[in-house]
């Protein structure tokens, strides 16, 4: 787990959280959007307030939680009302990170449920509201540690250029943080890379005849190129601004 956080090592683990969230899109999208597990209260008797969605996340993360990986420096979950971890506290010699308390997972929430499922699946309720709801706990959790990994990104950042940074945050100036940490080169390569991957891993493929497509894509590819170039990509970025303005005063 060290080894993840090394700043040298950031780009592996972006890629790699690429590809789960990927297949994770891939899996939503084949049940409909389903509307009643985002609802609060819809099944009282077994949910209480929480919506079935909400509900499953939360039994999910209190069951990490006691696993301790909320103790990661990478991990933020979406409740504070967790358990303490079950097994001894490990150390995270290699974190670079101030420390900061910079966590939009309830905004990730709210975007997701509100935008992006409506966005990739079809409108109508399939039934399938347990099976919607694993797949959106799949989701969620992969989008939060993606974006906030931006955290390391504008420490790497910051140490390539630490008095210009110095001076923007001392000045609070969002503008111009938010200019020094867009790379749009690298953006654009993220978003090829993105659309090849969702193209190839959204198809079958006849095992008798290589390369040749069956049936059309489970997701398009262009869909997964717009939540990352309108919605992760921005969202990451404004991780990173956040986490600047707390780093000085870390």
């Amino acid at each position: 787990m060290n080894s993840q956080l090394l700043l040298e090592n950031i780009r592996n683990v972006l890629i790699r959280l690429e590809e789960t969230i990927i297949f994770g899109l891939i899996e939503r999208a084949q049940f409909k959007t389903n509307r009643v597990i985002y609802t609060p209260g819809a099944w009282p008797e077994a949910t209480g307030q929480e919506s079935i969605m909400g509900f499953l996340l939360h039994r999910t993360e209190c069951n990490h939680s006691l696993l301790r990986r909320y103790t990661s420096p990478d991990e933020h979950p979406f409740f504070s009302d967790l358990p303490p971890p079950a097994l001894p506290r490990l150390r995270f010699d290699e974190n670079p990170l101030l420390p900061n308390q910079v966590n939009l997972n309830r905004e990730i929430r709210e975007h997701y449920e509100a935008s992006i499922v409506p966005f990739i699946c079809q409108d109508g309720d399939d039934s399938q509201h347990g099976s919607s709801a694993v797949c959106d706990v799949n989701c969620l959790q992969a989008l939060s540690k993606r974006i906030h990994y931006g955290k390391f990104v504008a420490e790497s950042k910051y140490r390539e250029q630490p008095e210009a940074f110095a001076a923007a945050i001392e000045a609070g100036d969002c503008g111009r943080l938010h200019e020094m940490i867009t790379d749009r080169a690298t953006e654009e390569r993220v978003l090829r890379r993105v659309a090849r991957k969702a193209l190839n891993y959204g198809r079958d493929l006849d095992d008798g005849e290589a390369g040749k497509d069956c049936g059309s894509p489970k997701i398009q590819p262009e869909q997964v190129v717009r939540v990352y170039r309108e919605w992760i990509i921005p969202t990451t970025k404004r991780v990173e601004v956040l986490y600047l303005l707390e780093r000085l005063r870390g």
